[in-house]
């Protein structure tokens, strides 16, 4: 699938436009992409972008977007006359949500039995109790079923909290982590996840903006964001989740973090690996691909569906 934005991470690239390229200069190299290739750039952190650089792009119909480091939306400039991102966010807010929180949650739960079945091949320990299975099995094929999106977030979230009391059986029990807590965090686990999920959150955020999707509009999740959190669900088991149980399991020593009663401050350096590992599983071209199936879906009523994760690795 071919993706018509162009995404610079990081810091200190140089970017530059004639009528016909656009150059990017980082680390001693130069890129080039044709500017009709280029239907939206996302400058993301800090960066040296020339104006003639916005100026070409916006005169061949293209989107220019900010972000912070984190993928924090900023702004943006588009044409004149341009109505792209009001007709696929009107699109947004017109959709059938039913349909699309179904199959968030679906695929979200789906994601998580395999990681489950997956983690119990792979280990000795028995993290499965009796039944468990079966529950989360039914749940997943009750949601079908369900009329009510608030419905289908109970069972959601009923299904989601027994997925981290079953993955935390396979941590040593010094680590304190039971299930998935709201935030400040009291163990070092669950901090680790906020940190993943918040990478992985602003990689999807950037893909939602790149696709000129509301980051905000969701269909499961509501508030702030909450497109973003229906979108990287399903990914979180594979791109996160994975990472961080197995760094907890045999990496994590008591001089990589301190916990007091209030919250738990990892260090430097445990960041630092943590950083590593899911810079290598956070997988930016997925999270295009599915904003792109998305976006197809709101404007033009093809079938929504969630990529797999090895398909595109």
């Amino acid at each position: 699938m071919k993706i018509p934005w162009l995404i610079i991470p990081g810091f200190g690239a140089h970017i530059k436009a004639t009528p016909r390229m656009v150059i990017i200069q980082r680390n001693g190299r130069t890129e080039e992409y044709p500017i009709s290739s280029v239907r939206h750039l996302l400058v993301m952190g800090g960066h040296f972008i020339h104006s003639s650089a916005v100026i070409n792009l916006v005169k061949s119909g293209a989107y220019v977007s900010f972000f912070e480091a984190d993928g924090e939306p900023v702004g943006f400039v588009r044409p004149f006359g341009d109505h792209m991102q009001d007709d696929v966010q009107n699109a947004q807010k017109r959709s059938f949500s039913h349909s699309f929180a179904l199959q968030v949650a679906k695929s979200s739960i789906s994601s998580r039995i395999l990681f489950v079945e997956q983690l119990q091949e792979q280990t000795d320990m028995k993290i499965l109790y009796e039944g468990e299975l079966e529950i989360l099995q039914k749940g997943l094929s009750e949601l079908e079923y369900l009329v009510r999106i608030d419905e289908i977030r109970r069972i959601h979230r009923l299904l989601t909290d027994m997925y981290y009391e079953i993955i935390s059986r396979l941590l040593p029990g010094e680590l304190n982590f039971r299930r998935r807590t709201e935030r400040p965090h009291t163990d070092v686990v669950n901090a680790m996840l906020s940190i993943g999920y918040g990478m992985l959150f602003g990689n999807a955020c950037v893909a939602a903006v790149g696709a000129h999707l509301d980051p905000d509009i969701g269909f499961l999740h509501k508030g702030k964001g909450a497109l973003v959190h229906d979108i990287l669900d399903p990914f979180r088991p594979g791109m996160v989740d994975r990472e961080v149980l197995a760094l907890a399991a045999t990496e994590v020593c008591p001089d990589d973090y301190e916990c007091t009663g209030s919250r738990c401050i990892l260090s430097n350096n445990l960041m630092k690996r943590l950083s590593q590992k899911l810079q290598g599983t956070i997988d930016q071209g997925i999270l295009d691909a599915q904003m792109m199936i998305l976006r197809d879906s709101l404007l033009s009523g093809s079938e929504f569906y969630f990529v797999r994760q090895q398909e595109n690795s």
